[in-house]
Parts: structure tokens; C-alpha cells; sequence
């Protein structure tokens, strides 16, 4: 009896220990913990995102942090919330726009919940390639009609990173618009990629993400709209092994200000605090064509097939996409998005 008392009394001193270890073990973001005490900033800006830091253009939460750090030295505590640890898009935007989150690095297609003309990046083959999109940041005349967007809603648009351009990752090989149409694409809960589907005659369903994997493997979709870095990283190359690289729109998370909260900050900080996140986008963008070529690479490594479907039929789809461009034209400003394309060269 004692010694099964004694085994009981071990057991109840080990397995708290033991709890908090697997626990620990299981942090998903153990990597990215401050090497430093944010104890004593004076500010705090909470930033959310709903992805993973493996992706560059998430990862570039964590650089901010630690750049404001040191350049403030410790004034600003950047606290970023990755992996939904906030909750959904929508209603992360609704509590930006309280002042409950200050910051959120908003995927481009929700951000066009903050305002029509924020869904000019994901119109089709409008900000379609890596350099269009760095020309659309640097162009002053194209960009701050885009960032200030939002201020009606009290939001600032500070600067964009990314996830890739969009292509087609399919159960079965999509070579041609002919095999595109025996496929039920997953698309965003976005008005605008449900316009361009419904303009190119495809089937599509539109799914939040976290439903994907079991839609996937049980054949409820055959297809996805999304990035090959996505695809890769979230594993959803083992199911649907075949990519079609459209290349229709870069994913960009948009990194949106509470507006309230920026101007309350000395302008020595609110300078300092602006100038460290478009320094880290810039090197996060440029961060993001390297990733993916690389996950591009090992994908193909690991058996996924490429394809790309023929200029006959791209130019097809750009013409299918003019209705789309047209309607969305009217909320975004006819104006604006003819100055964009027209310099861009869309």
C-alpha cells in the first residue's frame, strides 16, 4: 500500500511537468518568441494575421516586431497574433476599426471588405507579376489613392507583403480550359474572385480555408485557387498533385492601421514606426519571389506536375475578365484603375 501511495504521490508531482512540456513542445510559434522583456514599451500595437510565419509574407510580423524594437529602443511593442489566435478576418477588421486591434495583416481579398478599392489586387491580370506589383507600391501616384482608401473607415493602408502569384492545384492535370471545366474549384469568400469565375464559366465553390483539407480528400472539390507557397507549405500538394500556374493576381496581406492609434504616437515614433514596416515589406517582398521559387522547386522535387495553359487561351480569359473589370471599374474609380493599368502595362 505504501508503495503504490508513494507511485500516486510521484505521478501527481510528475505529470503537471510533464503536461507543460508536451505543451510547449506543441507551440506552434515557439520560434518566434521575443528575445527580449516587452514589459516596459510605453505602446503596444496588436497585429493579427490568420496564417503561418513560415510564409515570408507572415514571417515579415515578427521582423517588424523586432525592428520597431530596436529602433524605438523599446518604446513600441509590436505584439503579433498569427495563426487566428484573434479570431476571422471579418471580425478582426470589425475590431480594428473599434481600436480593439491596432494592426492586422489582412488577406488581400478580405481587405476588400475595408474598402472597394483595395480590391484592385485581385482583379485578374491587373497587379499580376512580382514587378507590376513592386511598381504599383513605388508609383506615389498609384499607391496613396490605395493606402488612404481606408480612411473613411479609419483605416491606414501602411504597405503590403505577399504569399504569390494564384494558379490551380487540381486532383487531375489542367492543361487546357477544356480540362479547367471538369474541375470545382475552391475560391475566396471574395465578391471579386466570385465575378471573375463566374465570368470564365467555371464551377467553383466557395469555401472558408480551415473546410479545405477534408473537402479535398473527400472529392467535395477537385480543385483550389491559391498560391503554390500555400499549396506546398499546408501540404495540399499530396492530394491535388497537379498545378496550373495561372498567374492571374499576387496574394498580399495588407497591412491595415487603426488610424486613432497611429496619431496618438509622438511623430519621432509614428516616422520611425511607418518607415521600419515599409523597410521590412520591401525585403519581404523581395523575400517572397525567392520562396517561391524554392517551394515551386521542391514541389515539382516531390512529384507535383506544372503546367501552363497556352497564350491563346490566357488572352481568352483577360477578355472573359473585361466585364469584371468593367463593374469593378465603378466602385474602385473608372479613373484610377484606367491610371493603373495604363502604367502597368495591363
Amino acid at each position: 500500500m505504501k508503495k503504490i501511495i508513494l507511485l500516486l504521490l510521484l505521478l501527481a508531482l510528475c505529470l503537471p511537468g510533464a503536461v507543460l512540456a508536451a505543451e510547449k513542445k506543441k507551440d506552434p510559434l515557439a520560434a518566434w518568441k521575443p528575445k527580449f522583456d516587452p514589459s516596459g514599451a510605453k505602446y503596444t500595437y496588436i497585429l493579427s494575421n490568420i496564417s503561418h510565419p513560415v510564409i515570408e509574407g507572415v514571417a515579415a510580423g515578427y521582423r517588424i516586431r523586432d525592428k520597431v524594437w530596436e529602433k524605438t529602443n523599446g518604446q513600441i511593442y509590436v505584439d503579433f497574433r498569427p495563426l487566428a489566435q484573434l479570431g476571422g478576418e471579418k471580425d478582426v477588421i470589425s475590431k480594428l476599426k473599434l481600436g480593439a486591434v491596432q494592426g492586422m495583416l489582412s488577406s488581400s481579398v478580405a481587405a476588400a471588405n475595408v474598402a472597394d478599392r483595395l480590391g484592385i489586387v485581385n482583379l485578374p491580370y491587373v497587379i499580376d507579376t512580382f514587378d507590376k506589383l513592386d511598381t504599383f507600391r513605388n508609383d506615389p501616384e498609384l499607391w496613396t489613392p490605395f493606402a488612404e482608401s481606408g480612411l473613411s473607415r479609419g483605416i491606414l493602408v501602411a504597405d503590403v507583403t505577399g504569399y504569390g502569384p494564384y494558379g490551380w492545384a487540381t486532383t487531375i492535370p489542367v492543361k487546357t480550359l477544356a480540362d479547367a471545366k471538369g474541375v470545382n474549384f475552391r475560391i475566396a469568400q471574395a465578391p471579386v474572385n466570385t465575378d471573375a469565375y463566374k465570368a470564365w464559366g467555371l464551377k467553383f465553390t466557395v469555401m472558408p480555408w480551415p473546410d479545405v483539407p477534408q473537402a479535398l480528400q473527400t472529392g467535395v472539390i477537385s480543385g483550389l485557387d491559391h498560391t503554390a507557397i500555400v499549396c506546398n507549405i499546408t501540404k495540399k500538394f499530396t492530394i491535388a498533385k497537379s498545378f496550373t500556374e495561372l498567374n492571374y493576381a499576387q496574394g498580399l496581406f495588407v497591412h491595415l492601421i487603426n488610424k486613432r492609434w497611429l496619431d496618438r504616437l509622438p511623430e519621432e515614433l509614428r516616422t520611425t514606426f511607418l518607415a521600419v514596416i515599409a523597410e521590412e515589406s520591401a525585403a519581404t517582398r523581395a523575400a517572397t519571389r525567392k520562396q517561391h521559387e524554392e517551394q515551386v522547386a521542391r514541389a515539382k522535387e516531390a512529384g507535383v506536375e506544372f503546367y501552363q495553359l497556352s497564350a491563346e487561351e490566357i488572352a481568352g480569359l483577360k477578355k472573359q475578365a473585361e466585364l469584371v473589370l468593367e463593374s469593378w471599374g465603378k466602385k474602385i474609380g473608372p479613373e484610377y484603375l484606367a491610371k493603373v493599368r495604363t502604367k502597368l502595362g495591363s
